[in-house]
């Protein structure tokens, strides 16, 4: 079985440094629609995920050391979209609600999921 690297995983690695980057040079020096309002969306799954999943096996809550499965990476994007998009602006009057930053992070949770559960040609689970 290959074991998830957590805060070490490539994916990881690579979008937090362009939510970094992103956040503190490419958005105040560029007038763009997308960097301001969607590209750290792209990035909450492969960003976010492997930290929350890291502190669970920590804790004990996560029995397992594999890639996140389908329903983890679904069942995170549904409750962080819920309190994104739903608890933060209605609720807590914080933000703005934004069907659109769900598609976002879908898509990054999409890529994330291909990218996390990946094989190679011909090779089962059990091969690895």
């Amino acid at each position: 079985m290959i074991r998830f690297g957590y805060l070490r995983d490539a994916l990881f690695v690579g979008a937090s440094g362009a939510y970094a980057l992103n956040r503190w040079f490419l958005k105040p020096a560029v007038a763009s629609p997308f960097l301001r309002g969607h590209f750290n969306d792209l990035l909450l799954i492969p960003a976010g995920l492997p930290v929350i999943l890291w502190i669970q096996r920590v804790t004990g809550l996560r029995q397992t050391d594999a890639p996140p499965s389908w329903s983890e990476i679904g069942m995170h994007l549904v409750v962080w979209s819920i309190v994104c998009e739903y608890i933060g602006p209605f609720w807590l009057h914080r933000g703005t609600a934004d069907i659109r930053d769900v598609l976002a992070y879908s898509a990054g949770a999409a890529v994330s999921g291909i990218w996390w559960n990946r094989r190679a040609p011909g090779l089962s689970r059990s091969c690895r």
